[in-house]
């Protein structure tokens, strides 16, 4: 079994949660989501729906070069964006992004 590592898909992405941690209540409750999250995706790296390529924001293929994209249910309406990287050695997810679910559907044009 390979090892699997959970990472943020640049500087600004980690950022933002950390600063979660500092935020309001509702801000602190989302950190704790994506935690879990974090925590899921180390167990089961495919755990997601997969995202049909078509639904691919093209700022996703261009600035993170993804070969798919998962999304995983937050509580309270929150969607959480990320990639599965893998080669011979190891399994990568690749946090992306989140949003509630009304960003969601803007982004992905539902």
């Amino acid at each position: 079994m390979k090892p699997v590592y959970v990472t943020f898909g640049d500087k600004k992405v980690e950022k933002a949660f950390e600063e979660l941690k500092e935020g309001r209540y509702e801000s602190k409750q989302l950190y704790v989501f994506i935690e879990r999250a974090i925590s899921d995706l180390k167990k089961e790296p495919g755990c997601g729906i997969k995202l049909p390529k078509r639904l691919w924001p093209k700022e996703y293929i261009t600035k993170f070069n993804i070969s798919n994209l998962m999304k995983y249910d937050l509580p309270n309406g929150w969607r959480l964006i990320y990639t599965v990287k893998t080669n011979e050695i190891l399994i990568l997810n690749v946090l992306l992004e989140w949003f509630d679910h009304k960003e969601y559907e803007r982004r992905f044009g539902y």
